[in-house]
């Protein structure tokens, strides 16, 4: 089962990433708050079938052109004020948490989620395969401080590790809150280290230190 942050917060740790997005903070926070939604929407899920139906329906307001569908509610009112709905990725995005309803495929959760979430993230489709894997790699560090349950954990742990960029990569200015992102699961990952579950002292210290100098 996922733990995660009570209703009507982001948490800290994406608070704090957007905070590096500068003047497209407003648009970073309201994909951390998607993303979210979505991890909450899969921890409270028992019945797989009722899971697939509520991911169906925030995939269809949100490409509902007509923004008559998910009138109301709060996240997709502020995206379509931001012309932010849908966002890019936003199919493997919810395939990937989709992947963690019943039977776990955590590949399919990781390339899904991370390869989505940093999609949106940079606002576009057409992002380099290396950071695409990158977000893969975060994806499946952020799931090993978030599931309950060990085994799953520490298979996330060895496919992260997996994912891993081999080489450098020229990160571009307006992606430094993804770099910041994978640079803490890098360090992770390398060490065996799981993600903590919320931002510990430690963690911000270590984000401070990522953001000024890059490692």
């Amino acid at each position: 089962m996922l733990k995660v942050e009570t209703a009507g917060e982001l948490p800290p740790l994406a608070s704090l990433l957007s905070a590096y997005a500068g003047q497209d903070s407003p648009r970073h926070r309201l994909i951390w708050a998607l993303d979210t939604r979505f991890a909450r929407l899969v921890a409270t899920t028992s019945e797989p079938m009722i899971g697939q139906m509520r991911l169906t329906w925030w995939n269809d307001a949100l490409i509902d052109d007509s923004h008559v569908k998910g009138r109301g509610e709060p996240l997709i009112d502020a995206m379509r004020a931001l012309d932010v709905a849908p966002p890019p990725g936003l199919t493997p995005w919810l395939d990937g948490w989709e992947a963690l309803i019943g039977e776990i495929d955590l590949r399919v959760y990781a390339e899904g989620r991370g390869g989505g979430l940093f999609r949106a993230l940079a606002g576009r489709d057409d992002i380099p395969e290396w950071l695409e894997r990158a977000g893969t790699a975060w994806a499946l560090w952020d799931l090993s401080g978030h599931v309950g349950d060990d085994g799953v954990a520490d298979r996330a742990m060895a496919l992260g590790r997996r994912n891993l960029l081999l080489e450098k990569q020229d990160w571009r200015p307006e992606w430094r809150p993804m770099r910041i992102a994978y640079q803490l699961a890098h360090q992770d990952l390398e060490k065996g280290r799981r993600a903590p579950a919320g931002l510990t002292p430690t963690l911000y210290l270590r984000l401070m230190r990522v953001a000024l100098i890059g490692r």
